[in-house]
Parts: structure tokens; sequence; C-alpha cells
């Protein structure tokens, strides 16, 4: 819910952003922020719902945007195969996890494999 009103200009600091009533080169409206977790990376495997079709899923991963998606892009380049990223998840065609947790660890991310 927007507040009608408030700072839009200050002589302190000059333009507000009426949102959040930071300086306008300080403002964070808008702007992504990294998913909150524990740091982890998970790498599980799926089926349930995609026709008996087994998926890699990566969940957890520190990036947002753009590195997300090279990230995913590479993942998939590796193991040879297609898949997707929604909603922030690494979806990778087939059970690839112990070759997706040997280059996200060598690429320093802290991994684990998780379900059965």
């Amino acid at each position: 819910m927007k507040k009608s009103g408030g700072l839009v200009y200050s002589t302190e600091f000059g333009r507000a952003c009426p949102e959040c009533s930071n300086p306008i080169d300080q403002c964070t409206c808008g702007q992504p922020e990294l998913p909150q977790g524990d740091g982890i990376v998970r790498v599980s495997r799926e089926s349930k719902g995609r026709g008996g079709k087994v998926v890699t899923l990566v969940t957890g991963i520190p990036l947002i945007g753009a590195e997300l998606k090279t990230l995913a892009k590479d993942l998939k380049k590796k193991c040879g195969v297609g898949g997707a990223l929604k909603d922030g998840i690494v979806e990778i065609q087939g059970d690839q996890r112990d070759l997706l947790v040997a280059e996200l660890t060598k690429r320093g991310f802290t991994v684990k494999k998780s379900g059965g």
C-alpha cells in the first residue's frame, strides 16, 4: 500500500525517493534482492507431476538476474541436456545430481544433495 505524500526533496541531500524516502542515489526500491536462505545450494531429484520423467532441481543459489541465468545456461551445457529457470530454481532434465554437485562445488558454492 503506497503512502500518499512524503518527502520528495530535502536541502540536506537533494531529491528523495517518494517510496522509501532515501536519497535517489541510495534508493533500494524496485531492486531485486538476494534470496534469503542458509547459504547452502541443494540439488534434488523429482519426477512427480512430470509424466514419470526425472528432473534435477537446484535450489538456494545466492545469485539474481543475469548471473543466475548465466549459471543455469552453463549447468545445462555442462550436463549436455535441456532445462529451465523458474522462480530462482534451476531445472535440469534427467538425473544429473552427481555432475551438478561436482560442478557447483568447483564454482565455490556449498552444496548438499537432498531428497532420495
